[in-house]
């Protein structure tokens, strides 16, 4: 791979991992700890996480317009400095309200770099390098989640506290990393669409949408499943979302390529079968079973995202920007809906995770239908 190929594409990596990777799902592995530590309960946890889901949808509403106001470059380095300030205010246990705010803080910044990051990338490498390009982007989400699983558990020791102002720390190095790399793709990319040129594409955004509602189980609960539903230790529930983490990696990196080699919308299919498989192995009694999810889960749950961003391209060319907005913000409504359903599930069944791992595989098994029905 060349340079020119590499420098945004790791650039939009960075942003990633930041915004989705860390400022998400970093609070996974947290979720168990903070519990043990009685900042929140079990359900109050679960809130937070869905308060973070909704500051996703309003994100990716505000990312393109900040894009034109700022620029992109502006636009991704405002977004990261948010992510590093809401991990800092967390460090302070100001109760449940201030927790649930700086995370929807966090959600609302990782929605802005997941909305422009992917776009302006695409716009700025070759058309047969856009498929590896939204790899290795996508990719950044997997590092992340895999940072998170080995840096919590060293933090922890030290404290809740200082585990989140260890987070705020690793995103400020990676926006060192990533400011002067950022893509800074060609005003056209970035235009107001001319009416009746960007496709409706229903079948990417419900398949897409539906597949973000059925990963709300793994996203929030996976950690807590592991140490508090089939006992694991703290420790071994990171290393369970390392797994996770890790099966993102090769999910991104390997969807990015059969979206090219294949197609987006035929890979999309694929990777909906790999969603429903994890979720079912999600629900098999036993560790071996659990950890065989999460590698599954990570892998469909990353890789769905470079395929989907693949799909867009195939349906809407250069106002994919457009597309892309309109399909990530159906995945963020699902999954803030789901978020909070799943919660008061959660609650109303005495924190059973059989319960809403069983509602995110049927959403699953619906998004695979309505991806196999695209016959485009």
């Amino acid at each position: 791979m060349s340079l020119p190929f590499l420098r945004p594409a790791l650039a939009g990596a960075a942003a990633t991992c930041s915004g989705i990777g860390l400022a998400r799902f970093a609070y996974v592995p947290l979720f168990p700890a903070m519990v043990a530590a009685g900042w929140v309960d079990g359900g109050g946890a679960g809130l937070i996480g869905a308060v973070n889901l909704t500051g996703y949808l309003a994100g990716t509403l505000l990312g393109r317009p900040a894009a034109r106001r700022l620029g992109v470059p502006n636009t991704l380095s405002l977004g990261l400095l948010l992510v590093a300030l809401a991990f800092a205010a967390c460090a302070w246990n100001g109760g449940l309200v201030w927790l649930a705010a700086w995370r929807g803080l966090a959600g609302i910044a990782g929605g802005v770099l997941m909305g422009v990051t992917g776009p302006s990338v695409q716009a700025v490498v070759s058309p047969q390098r856009r498929g590896a390009a939204a790899g290795v982007v996508i990719g950044g989400v997997g590092t992340g989640v895999s940072l998170a699983s080995l840096l919590v558990p060293l933090l922890l020791p030290a404290g809740l506290s200082a585990t989140w102002l260890g987070l705020a720390g690793l995103v400020l190095v990676l926006l060192a990393f990533a400011h002067p790399r950022w893509p800074r793709p060609p005003a056209e990319a970035g235009a107001a669409a001319r009416p009746g040129t960007v496709p409706r594409a229903t079948a990417l955004i419900l398949s897409y949408a539906l597949s973000g509602a059925g990963l709300v189980p793994p996203m929030v609960y996976l950690a807590d499943l592991a140490v508090r539903g089939r006992g694991f230790g703290l420790t071994s529930g990171s290393l369970v979302w390392l797994l996770f983490g890790l099966g993102g990696i090769a999910g991104t990196l390997t969807g990015g390529r059969l979206a090219d080699a294949l197609g987006g919308r035929r890979a999309l299919t694929l990777w909906m079968g790999f969603q429903v498989l994890a979720m079912g192995l999600a629900l098999i009694p036993g560790k071996l079973a659990l950890i065989a999810a999460a590698l599954t889960g990570g892998f469909a749950a990353m890789g769905v995202t470079a395929v989907a961003l693949a799909a867009a391209r195939e349906w809407a060319g250069m106002q994919a920007g457009i597309l892309w907005v309109r399909t990530t913000a159906g995945f963020a409504v699902a999954q803030s809906i789901t978020g909070f359903a799943m919660a008061a599930l959660f609650a109303a069944t005495g924190e059973s995770h059989a319960a809403i791992f069983s509602a995110g595989l049927a959403l699953s098994i619906a998004a695979l239908a309505v991806a196999a029905s695209d016959r485009g």
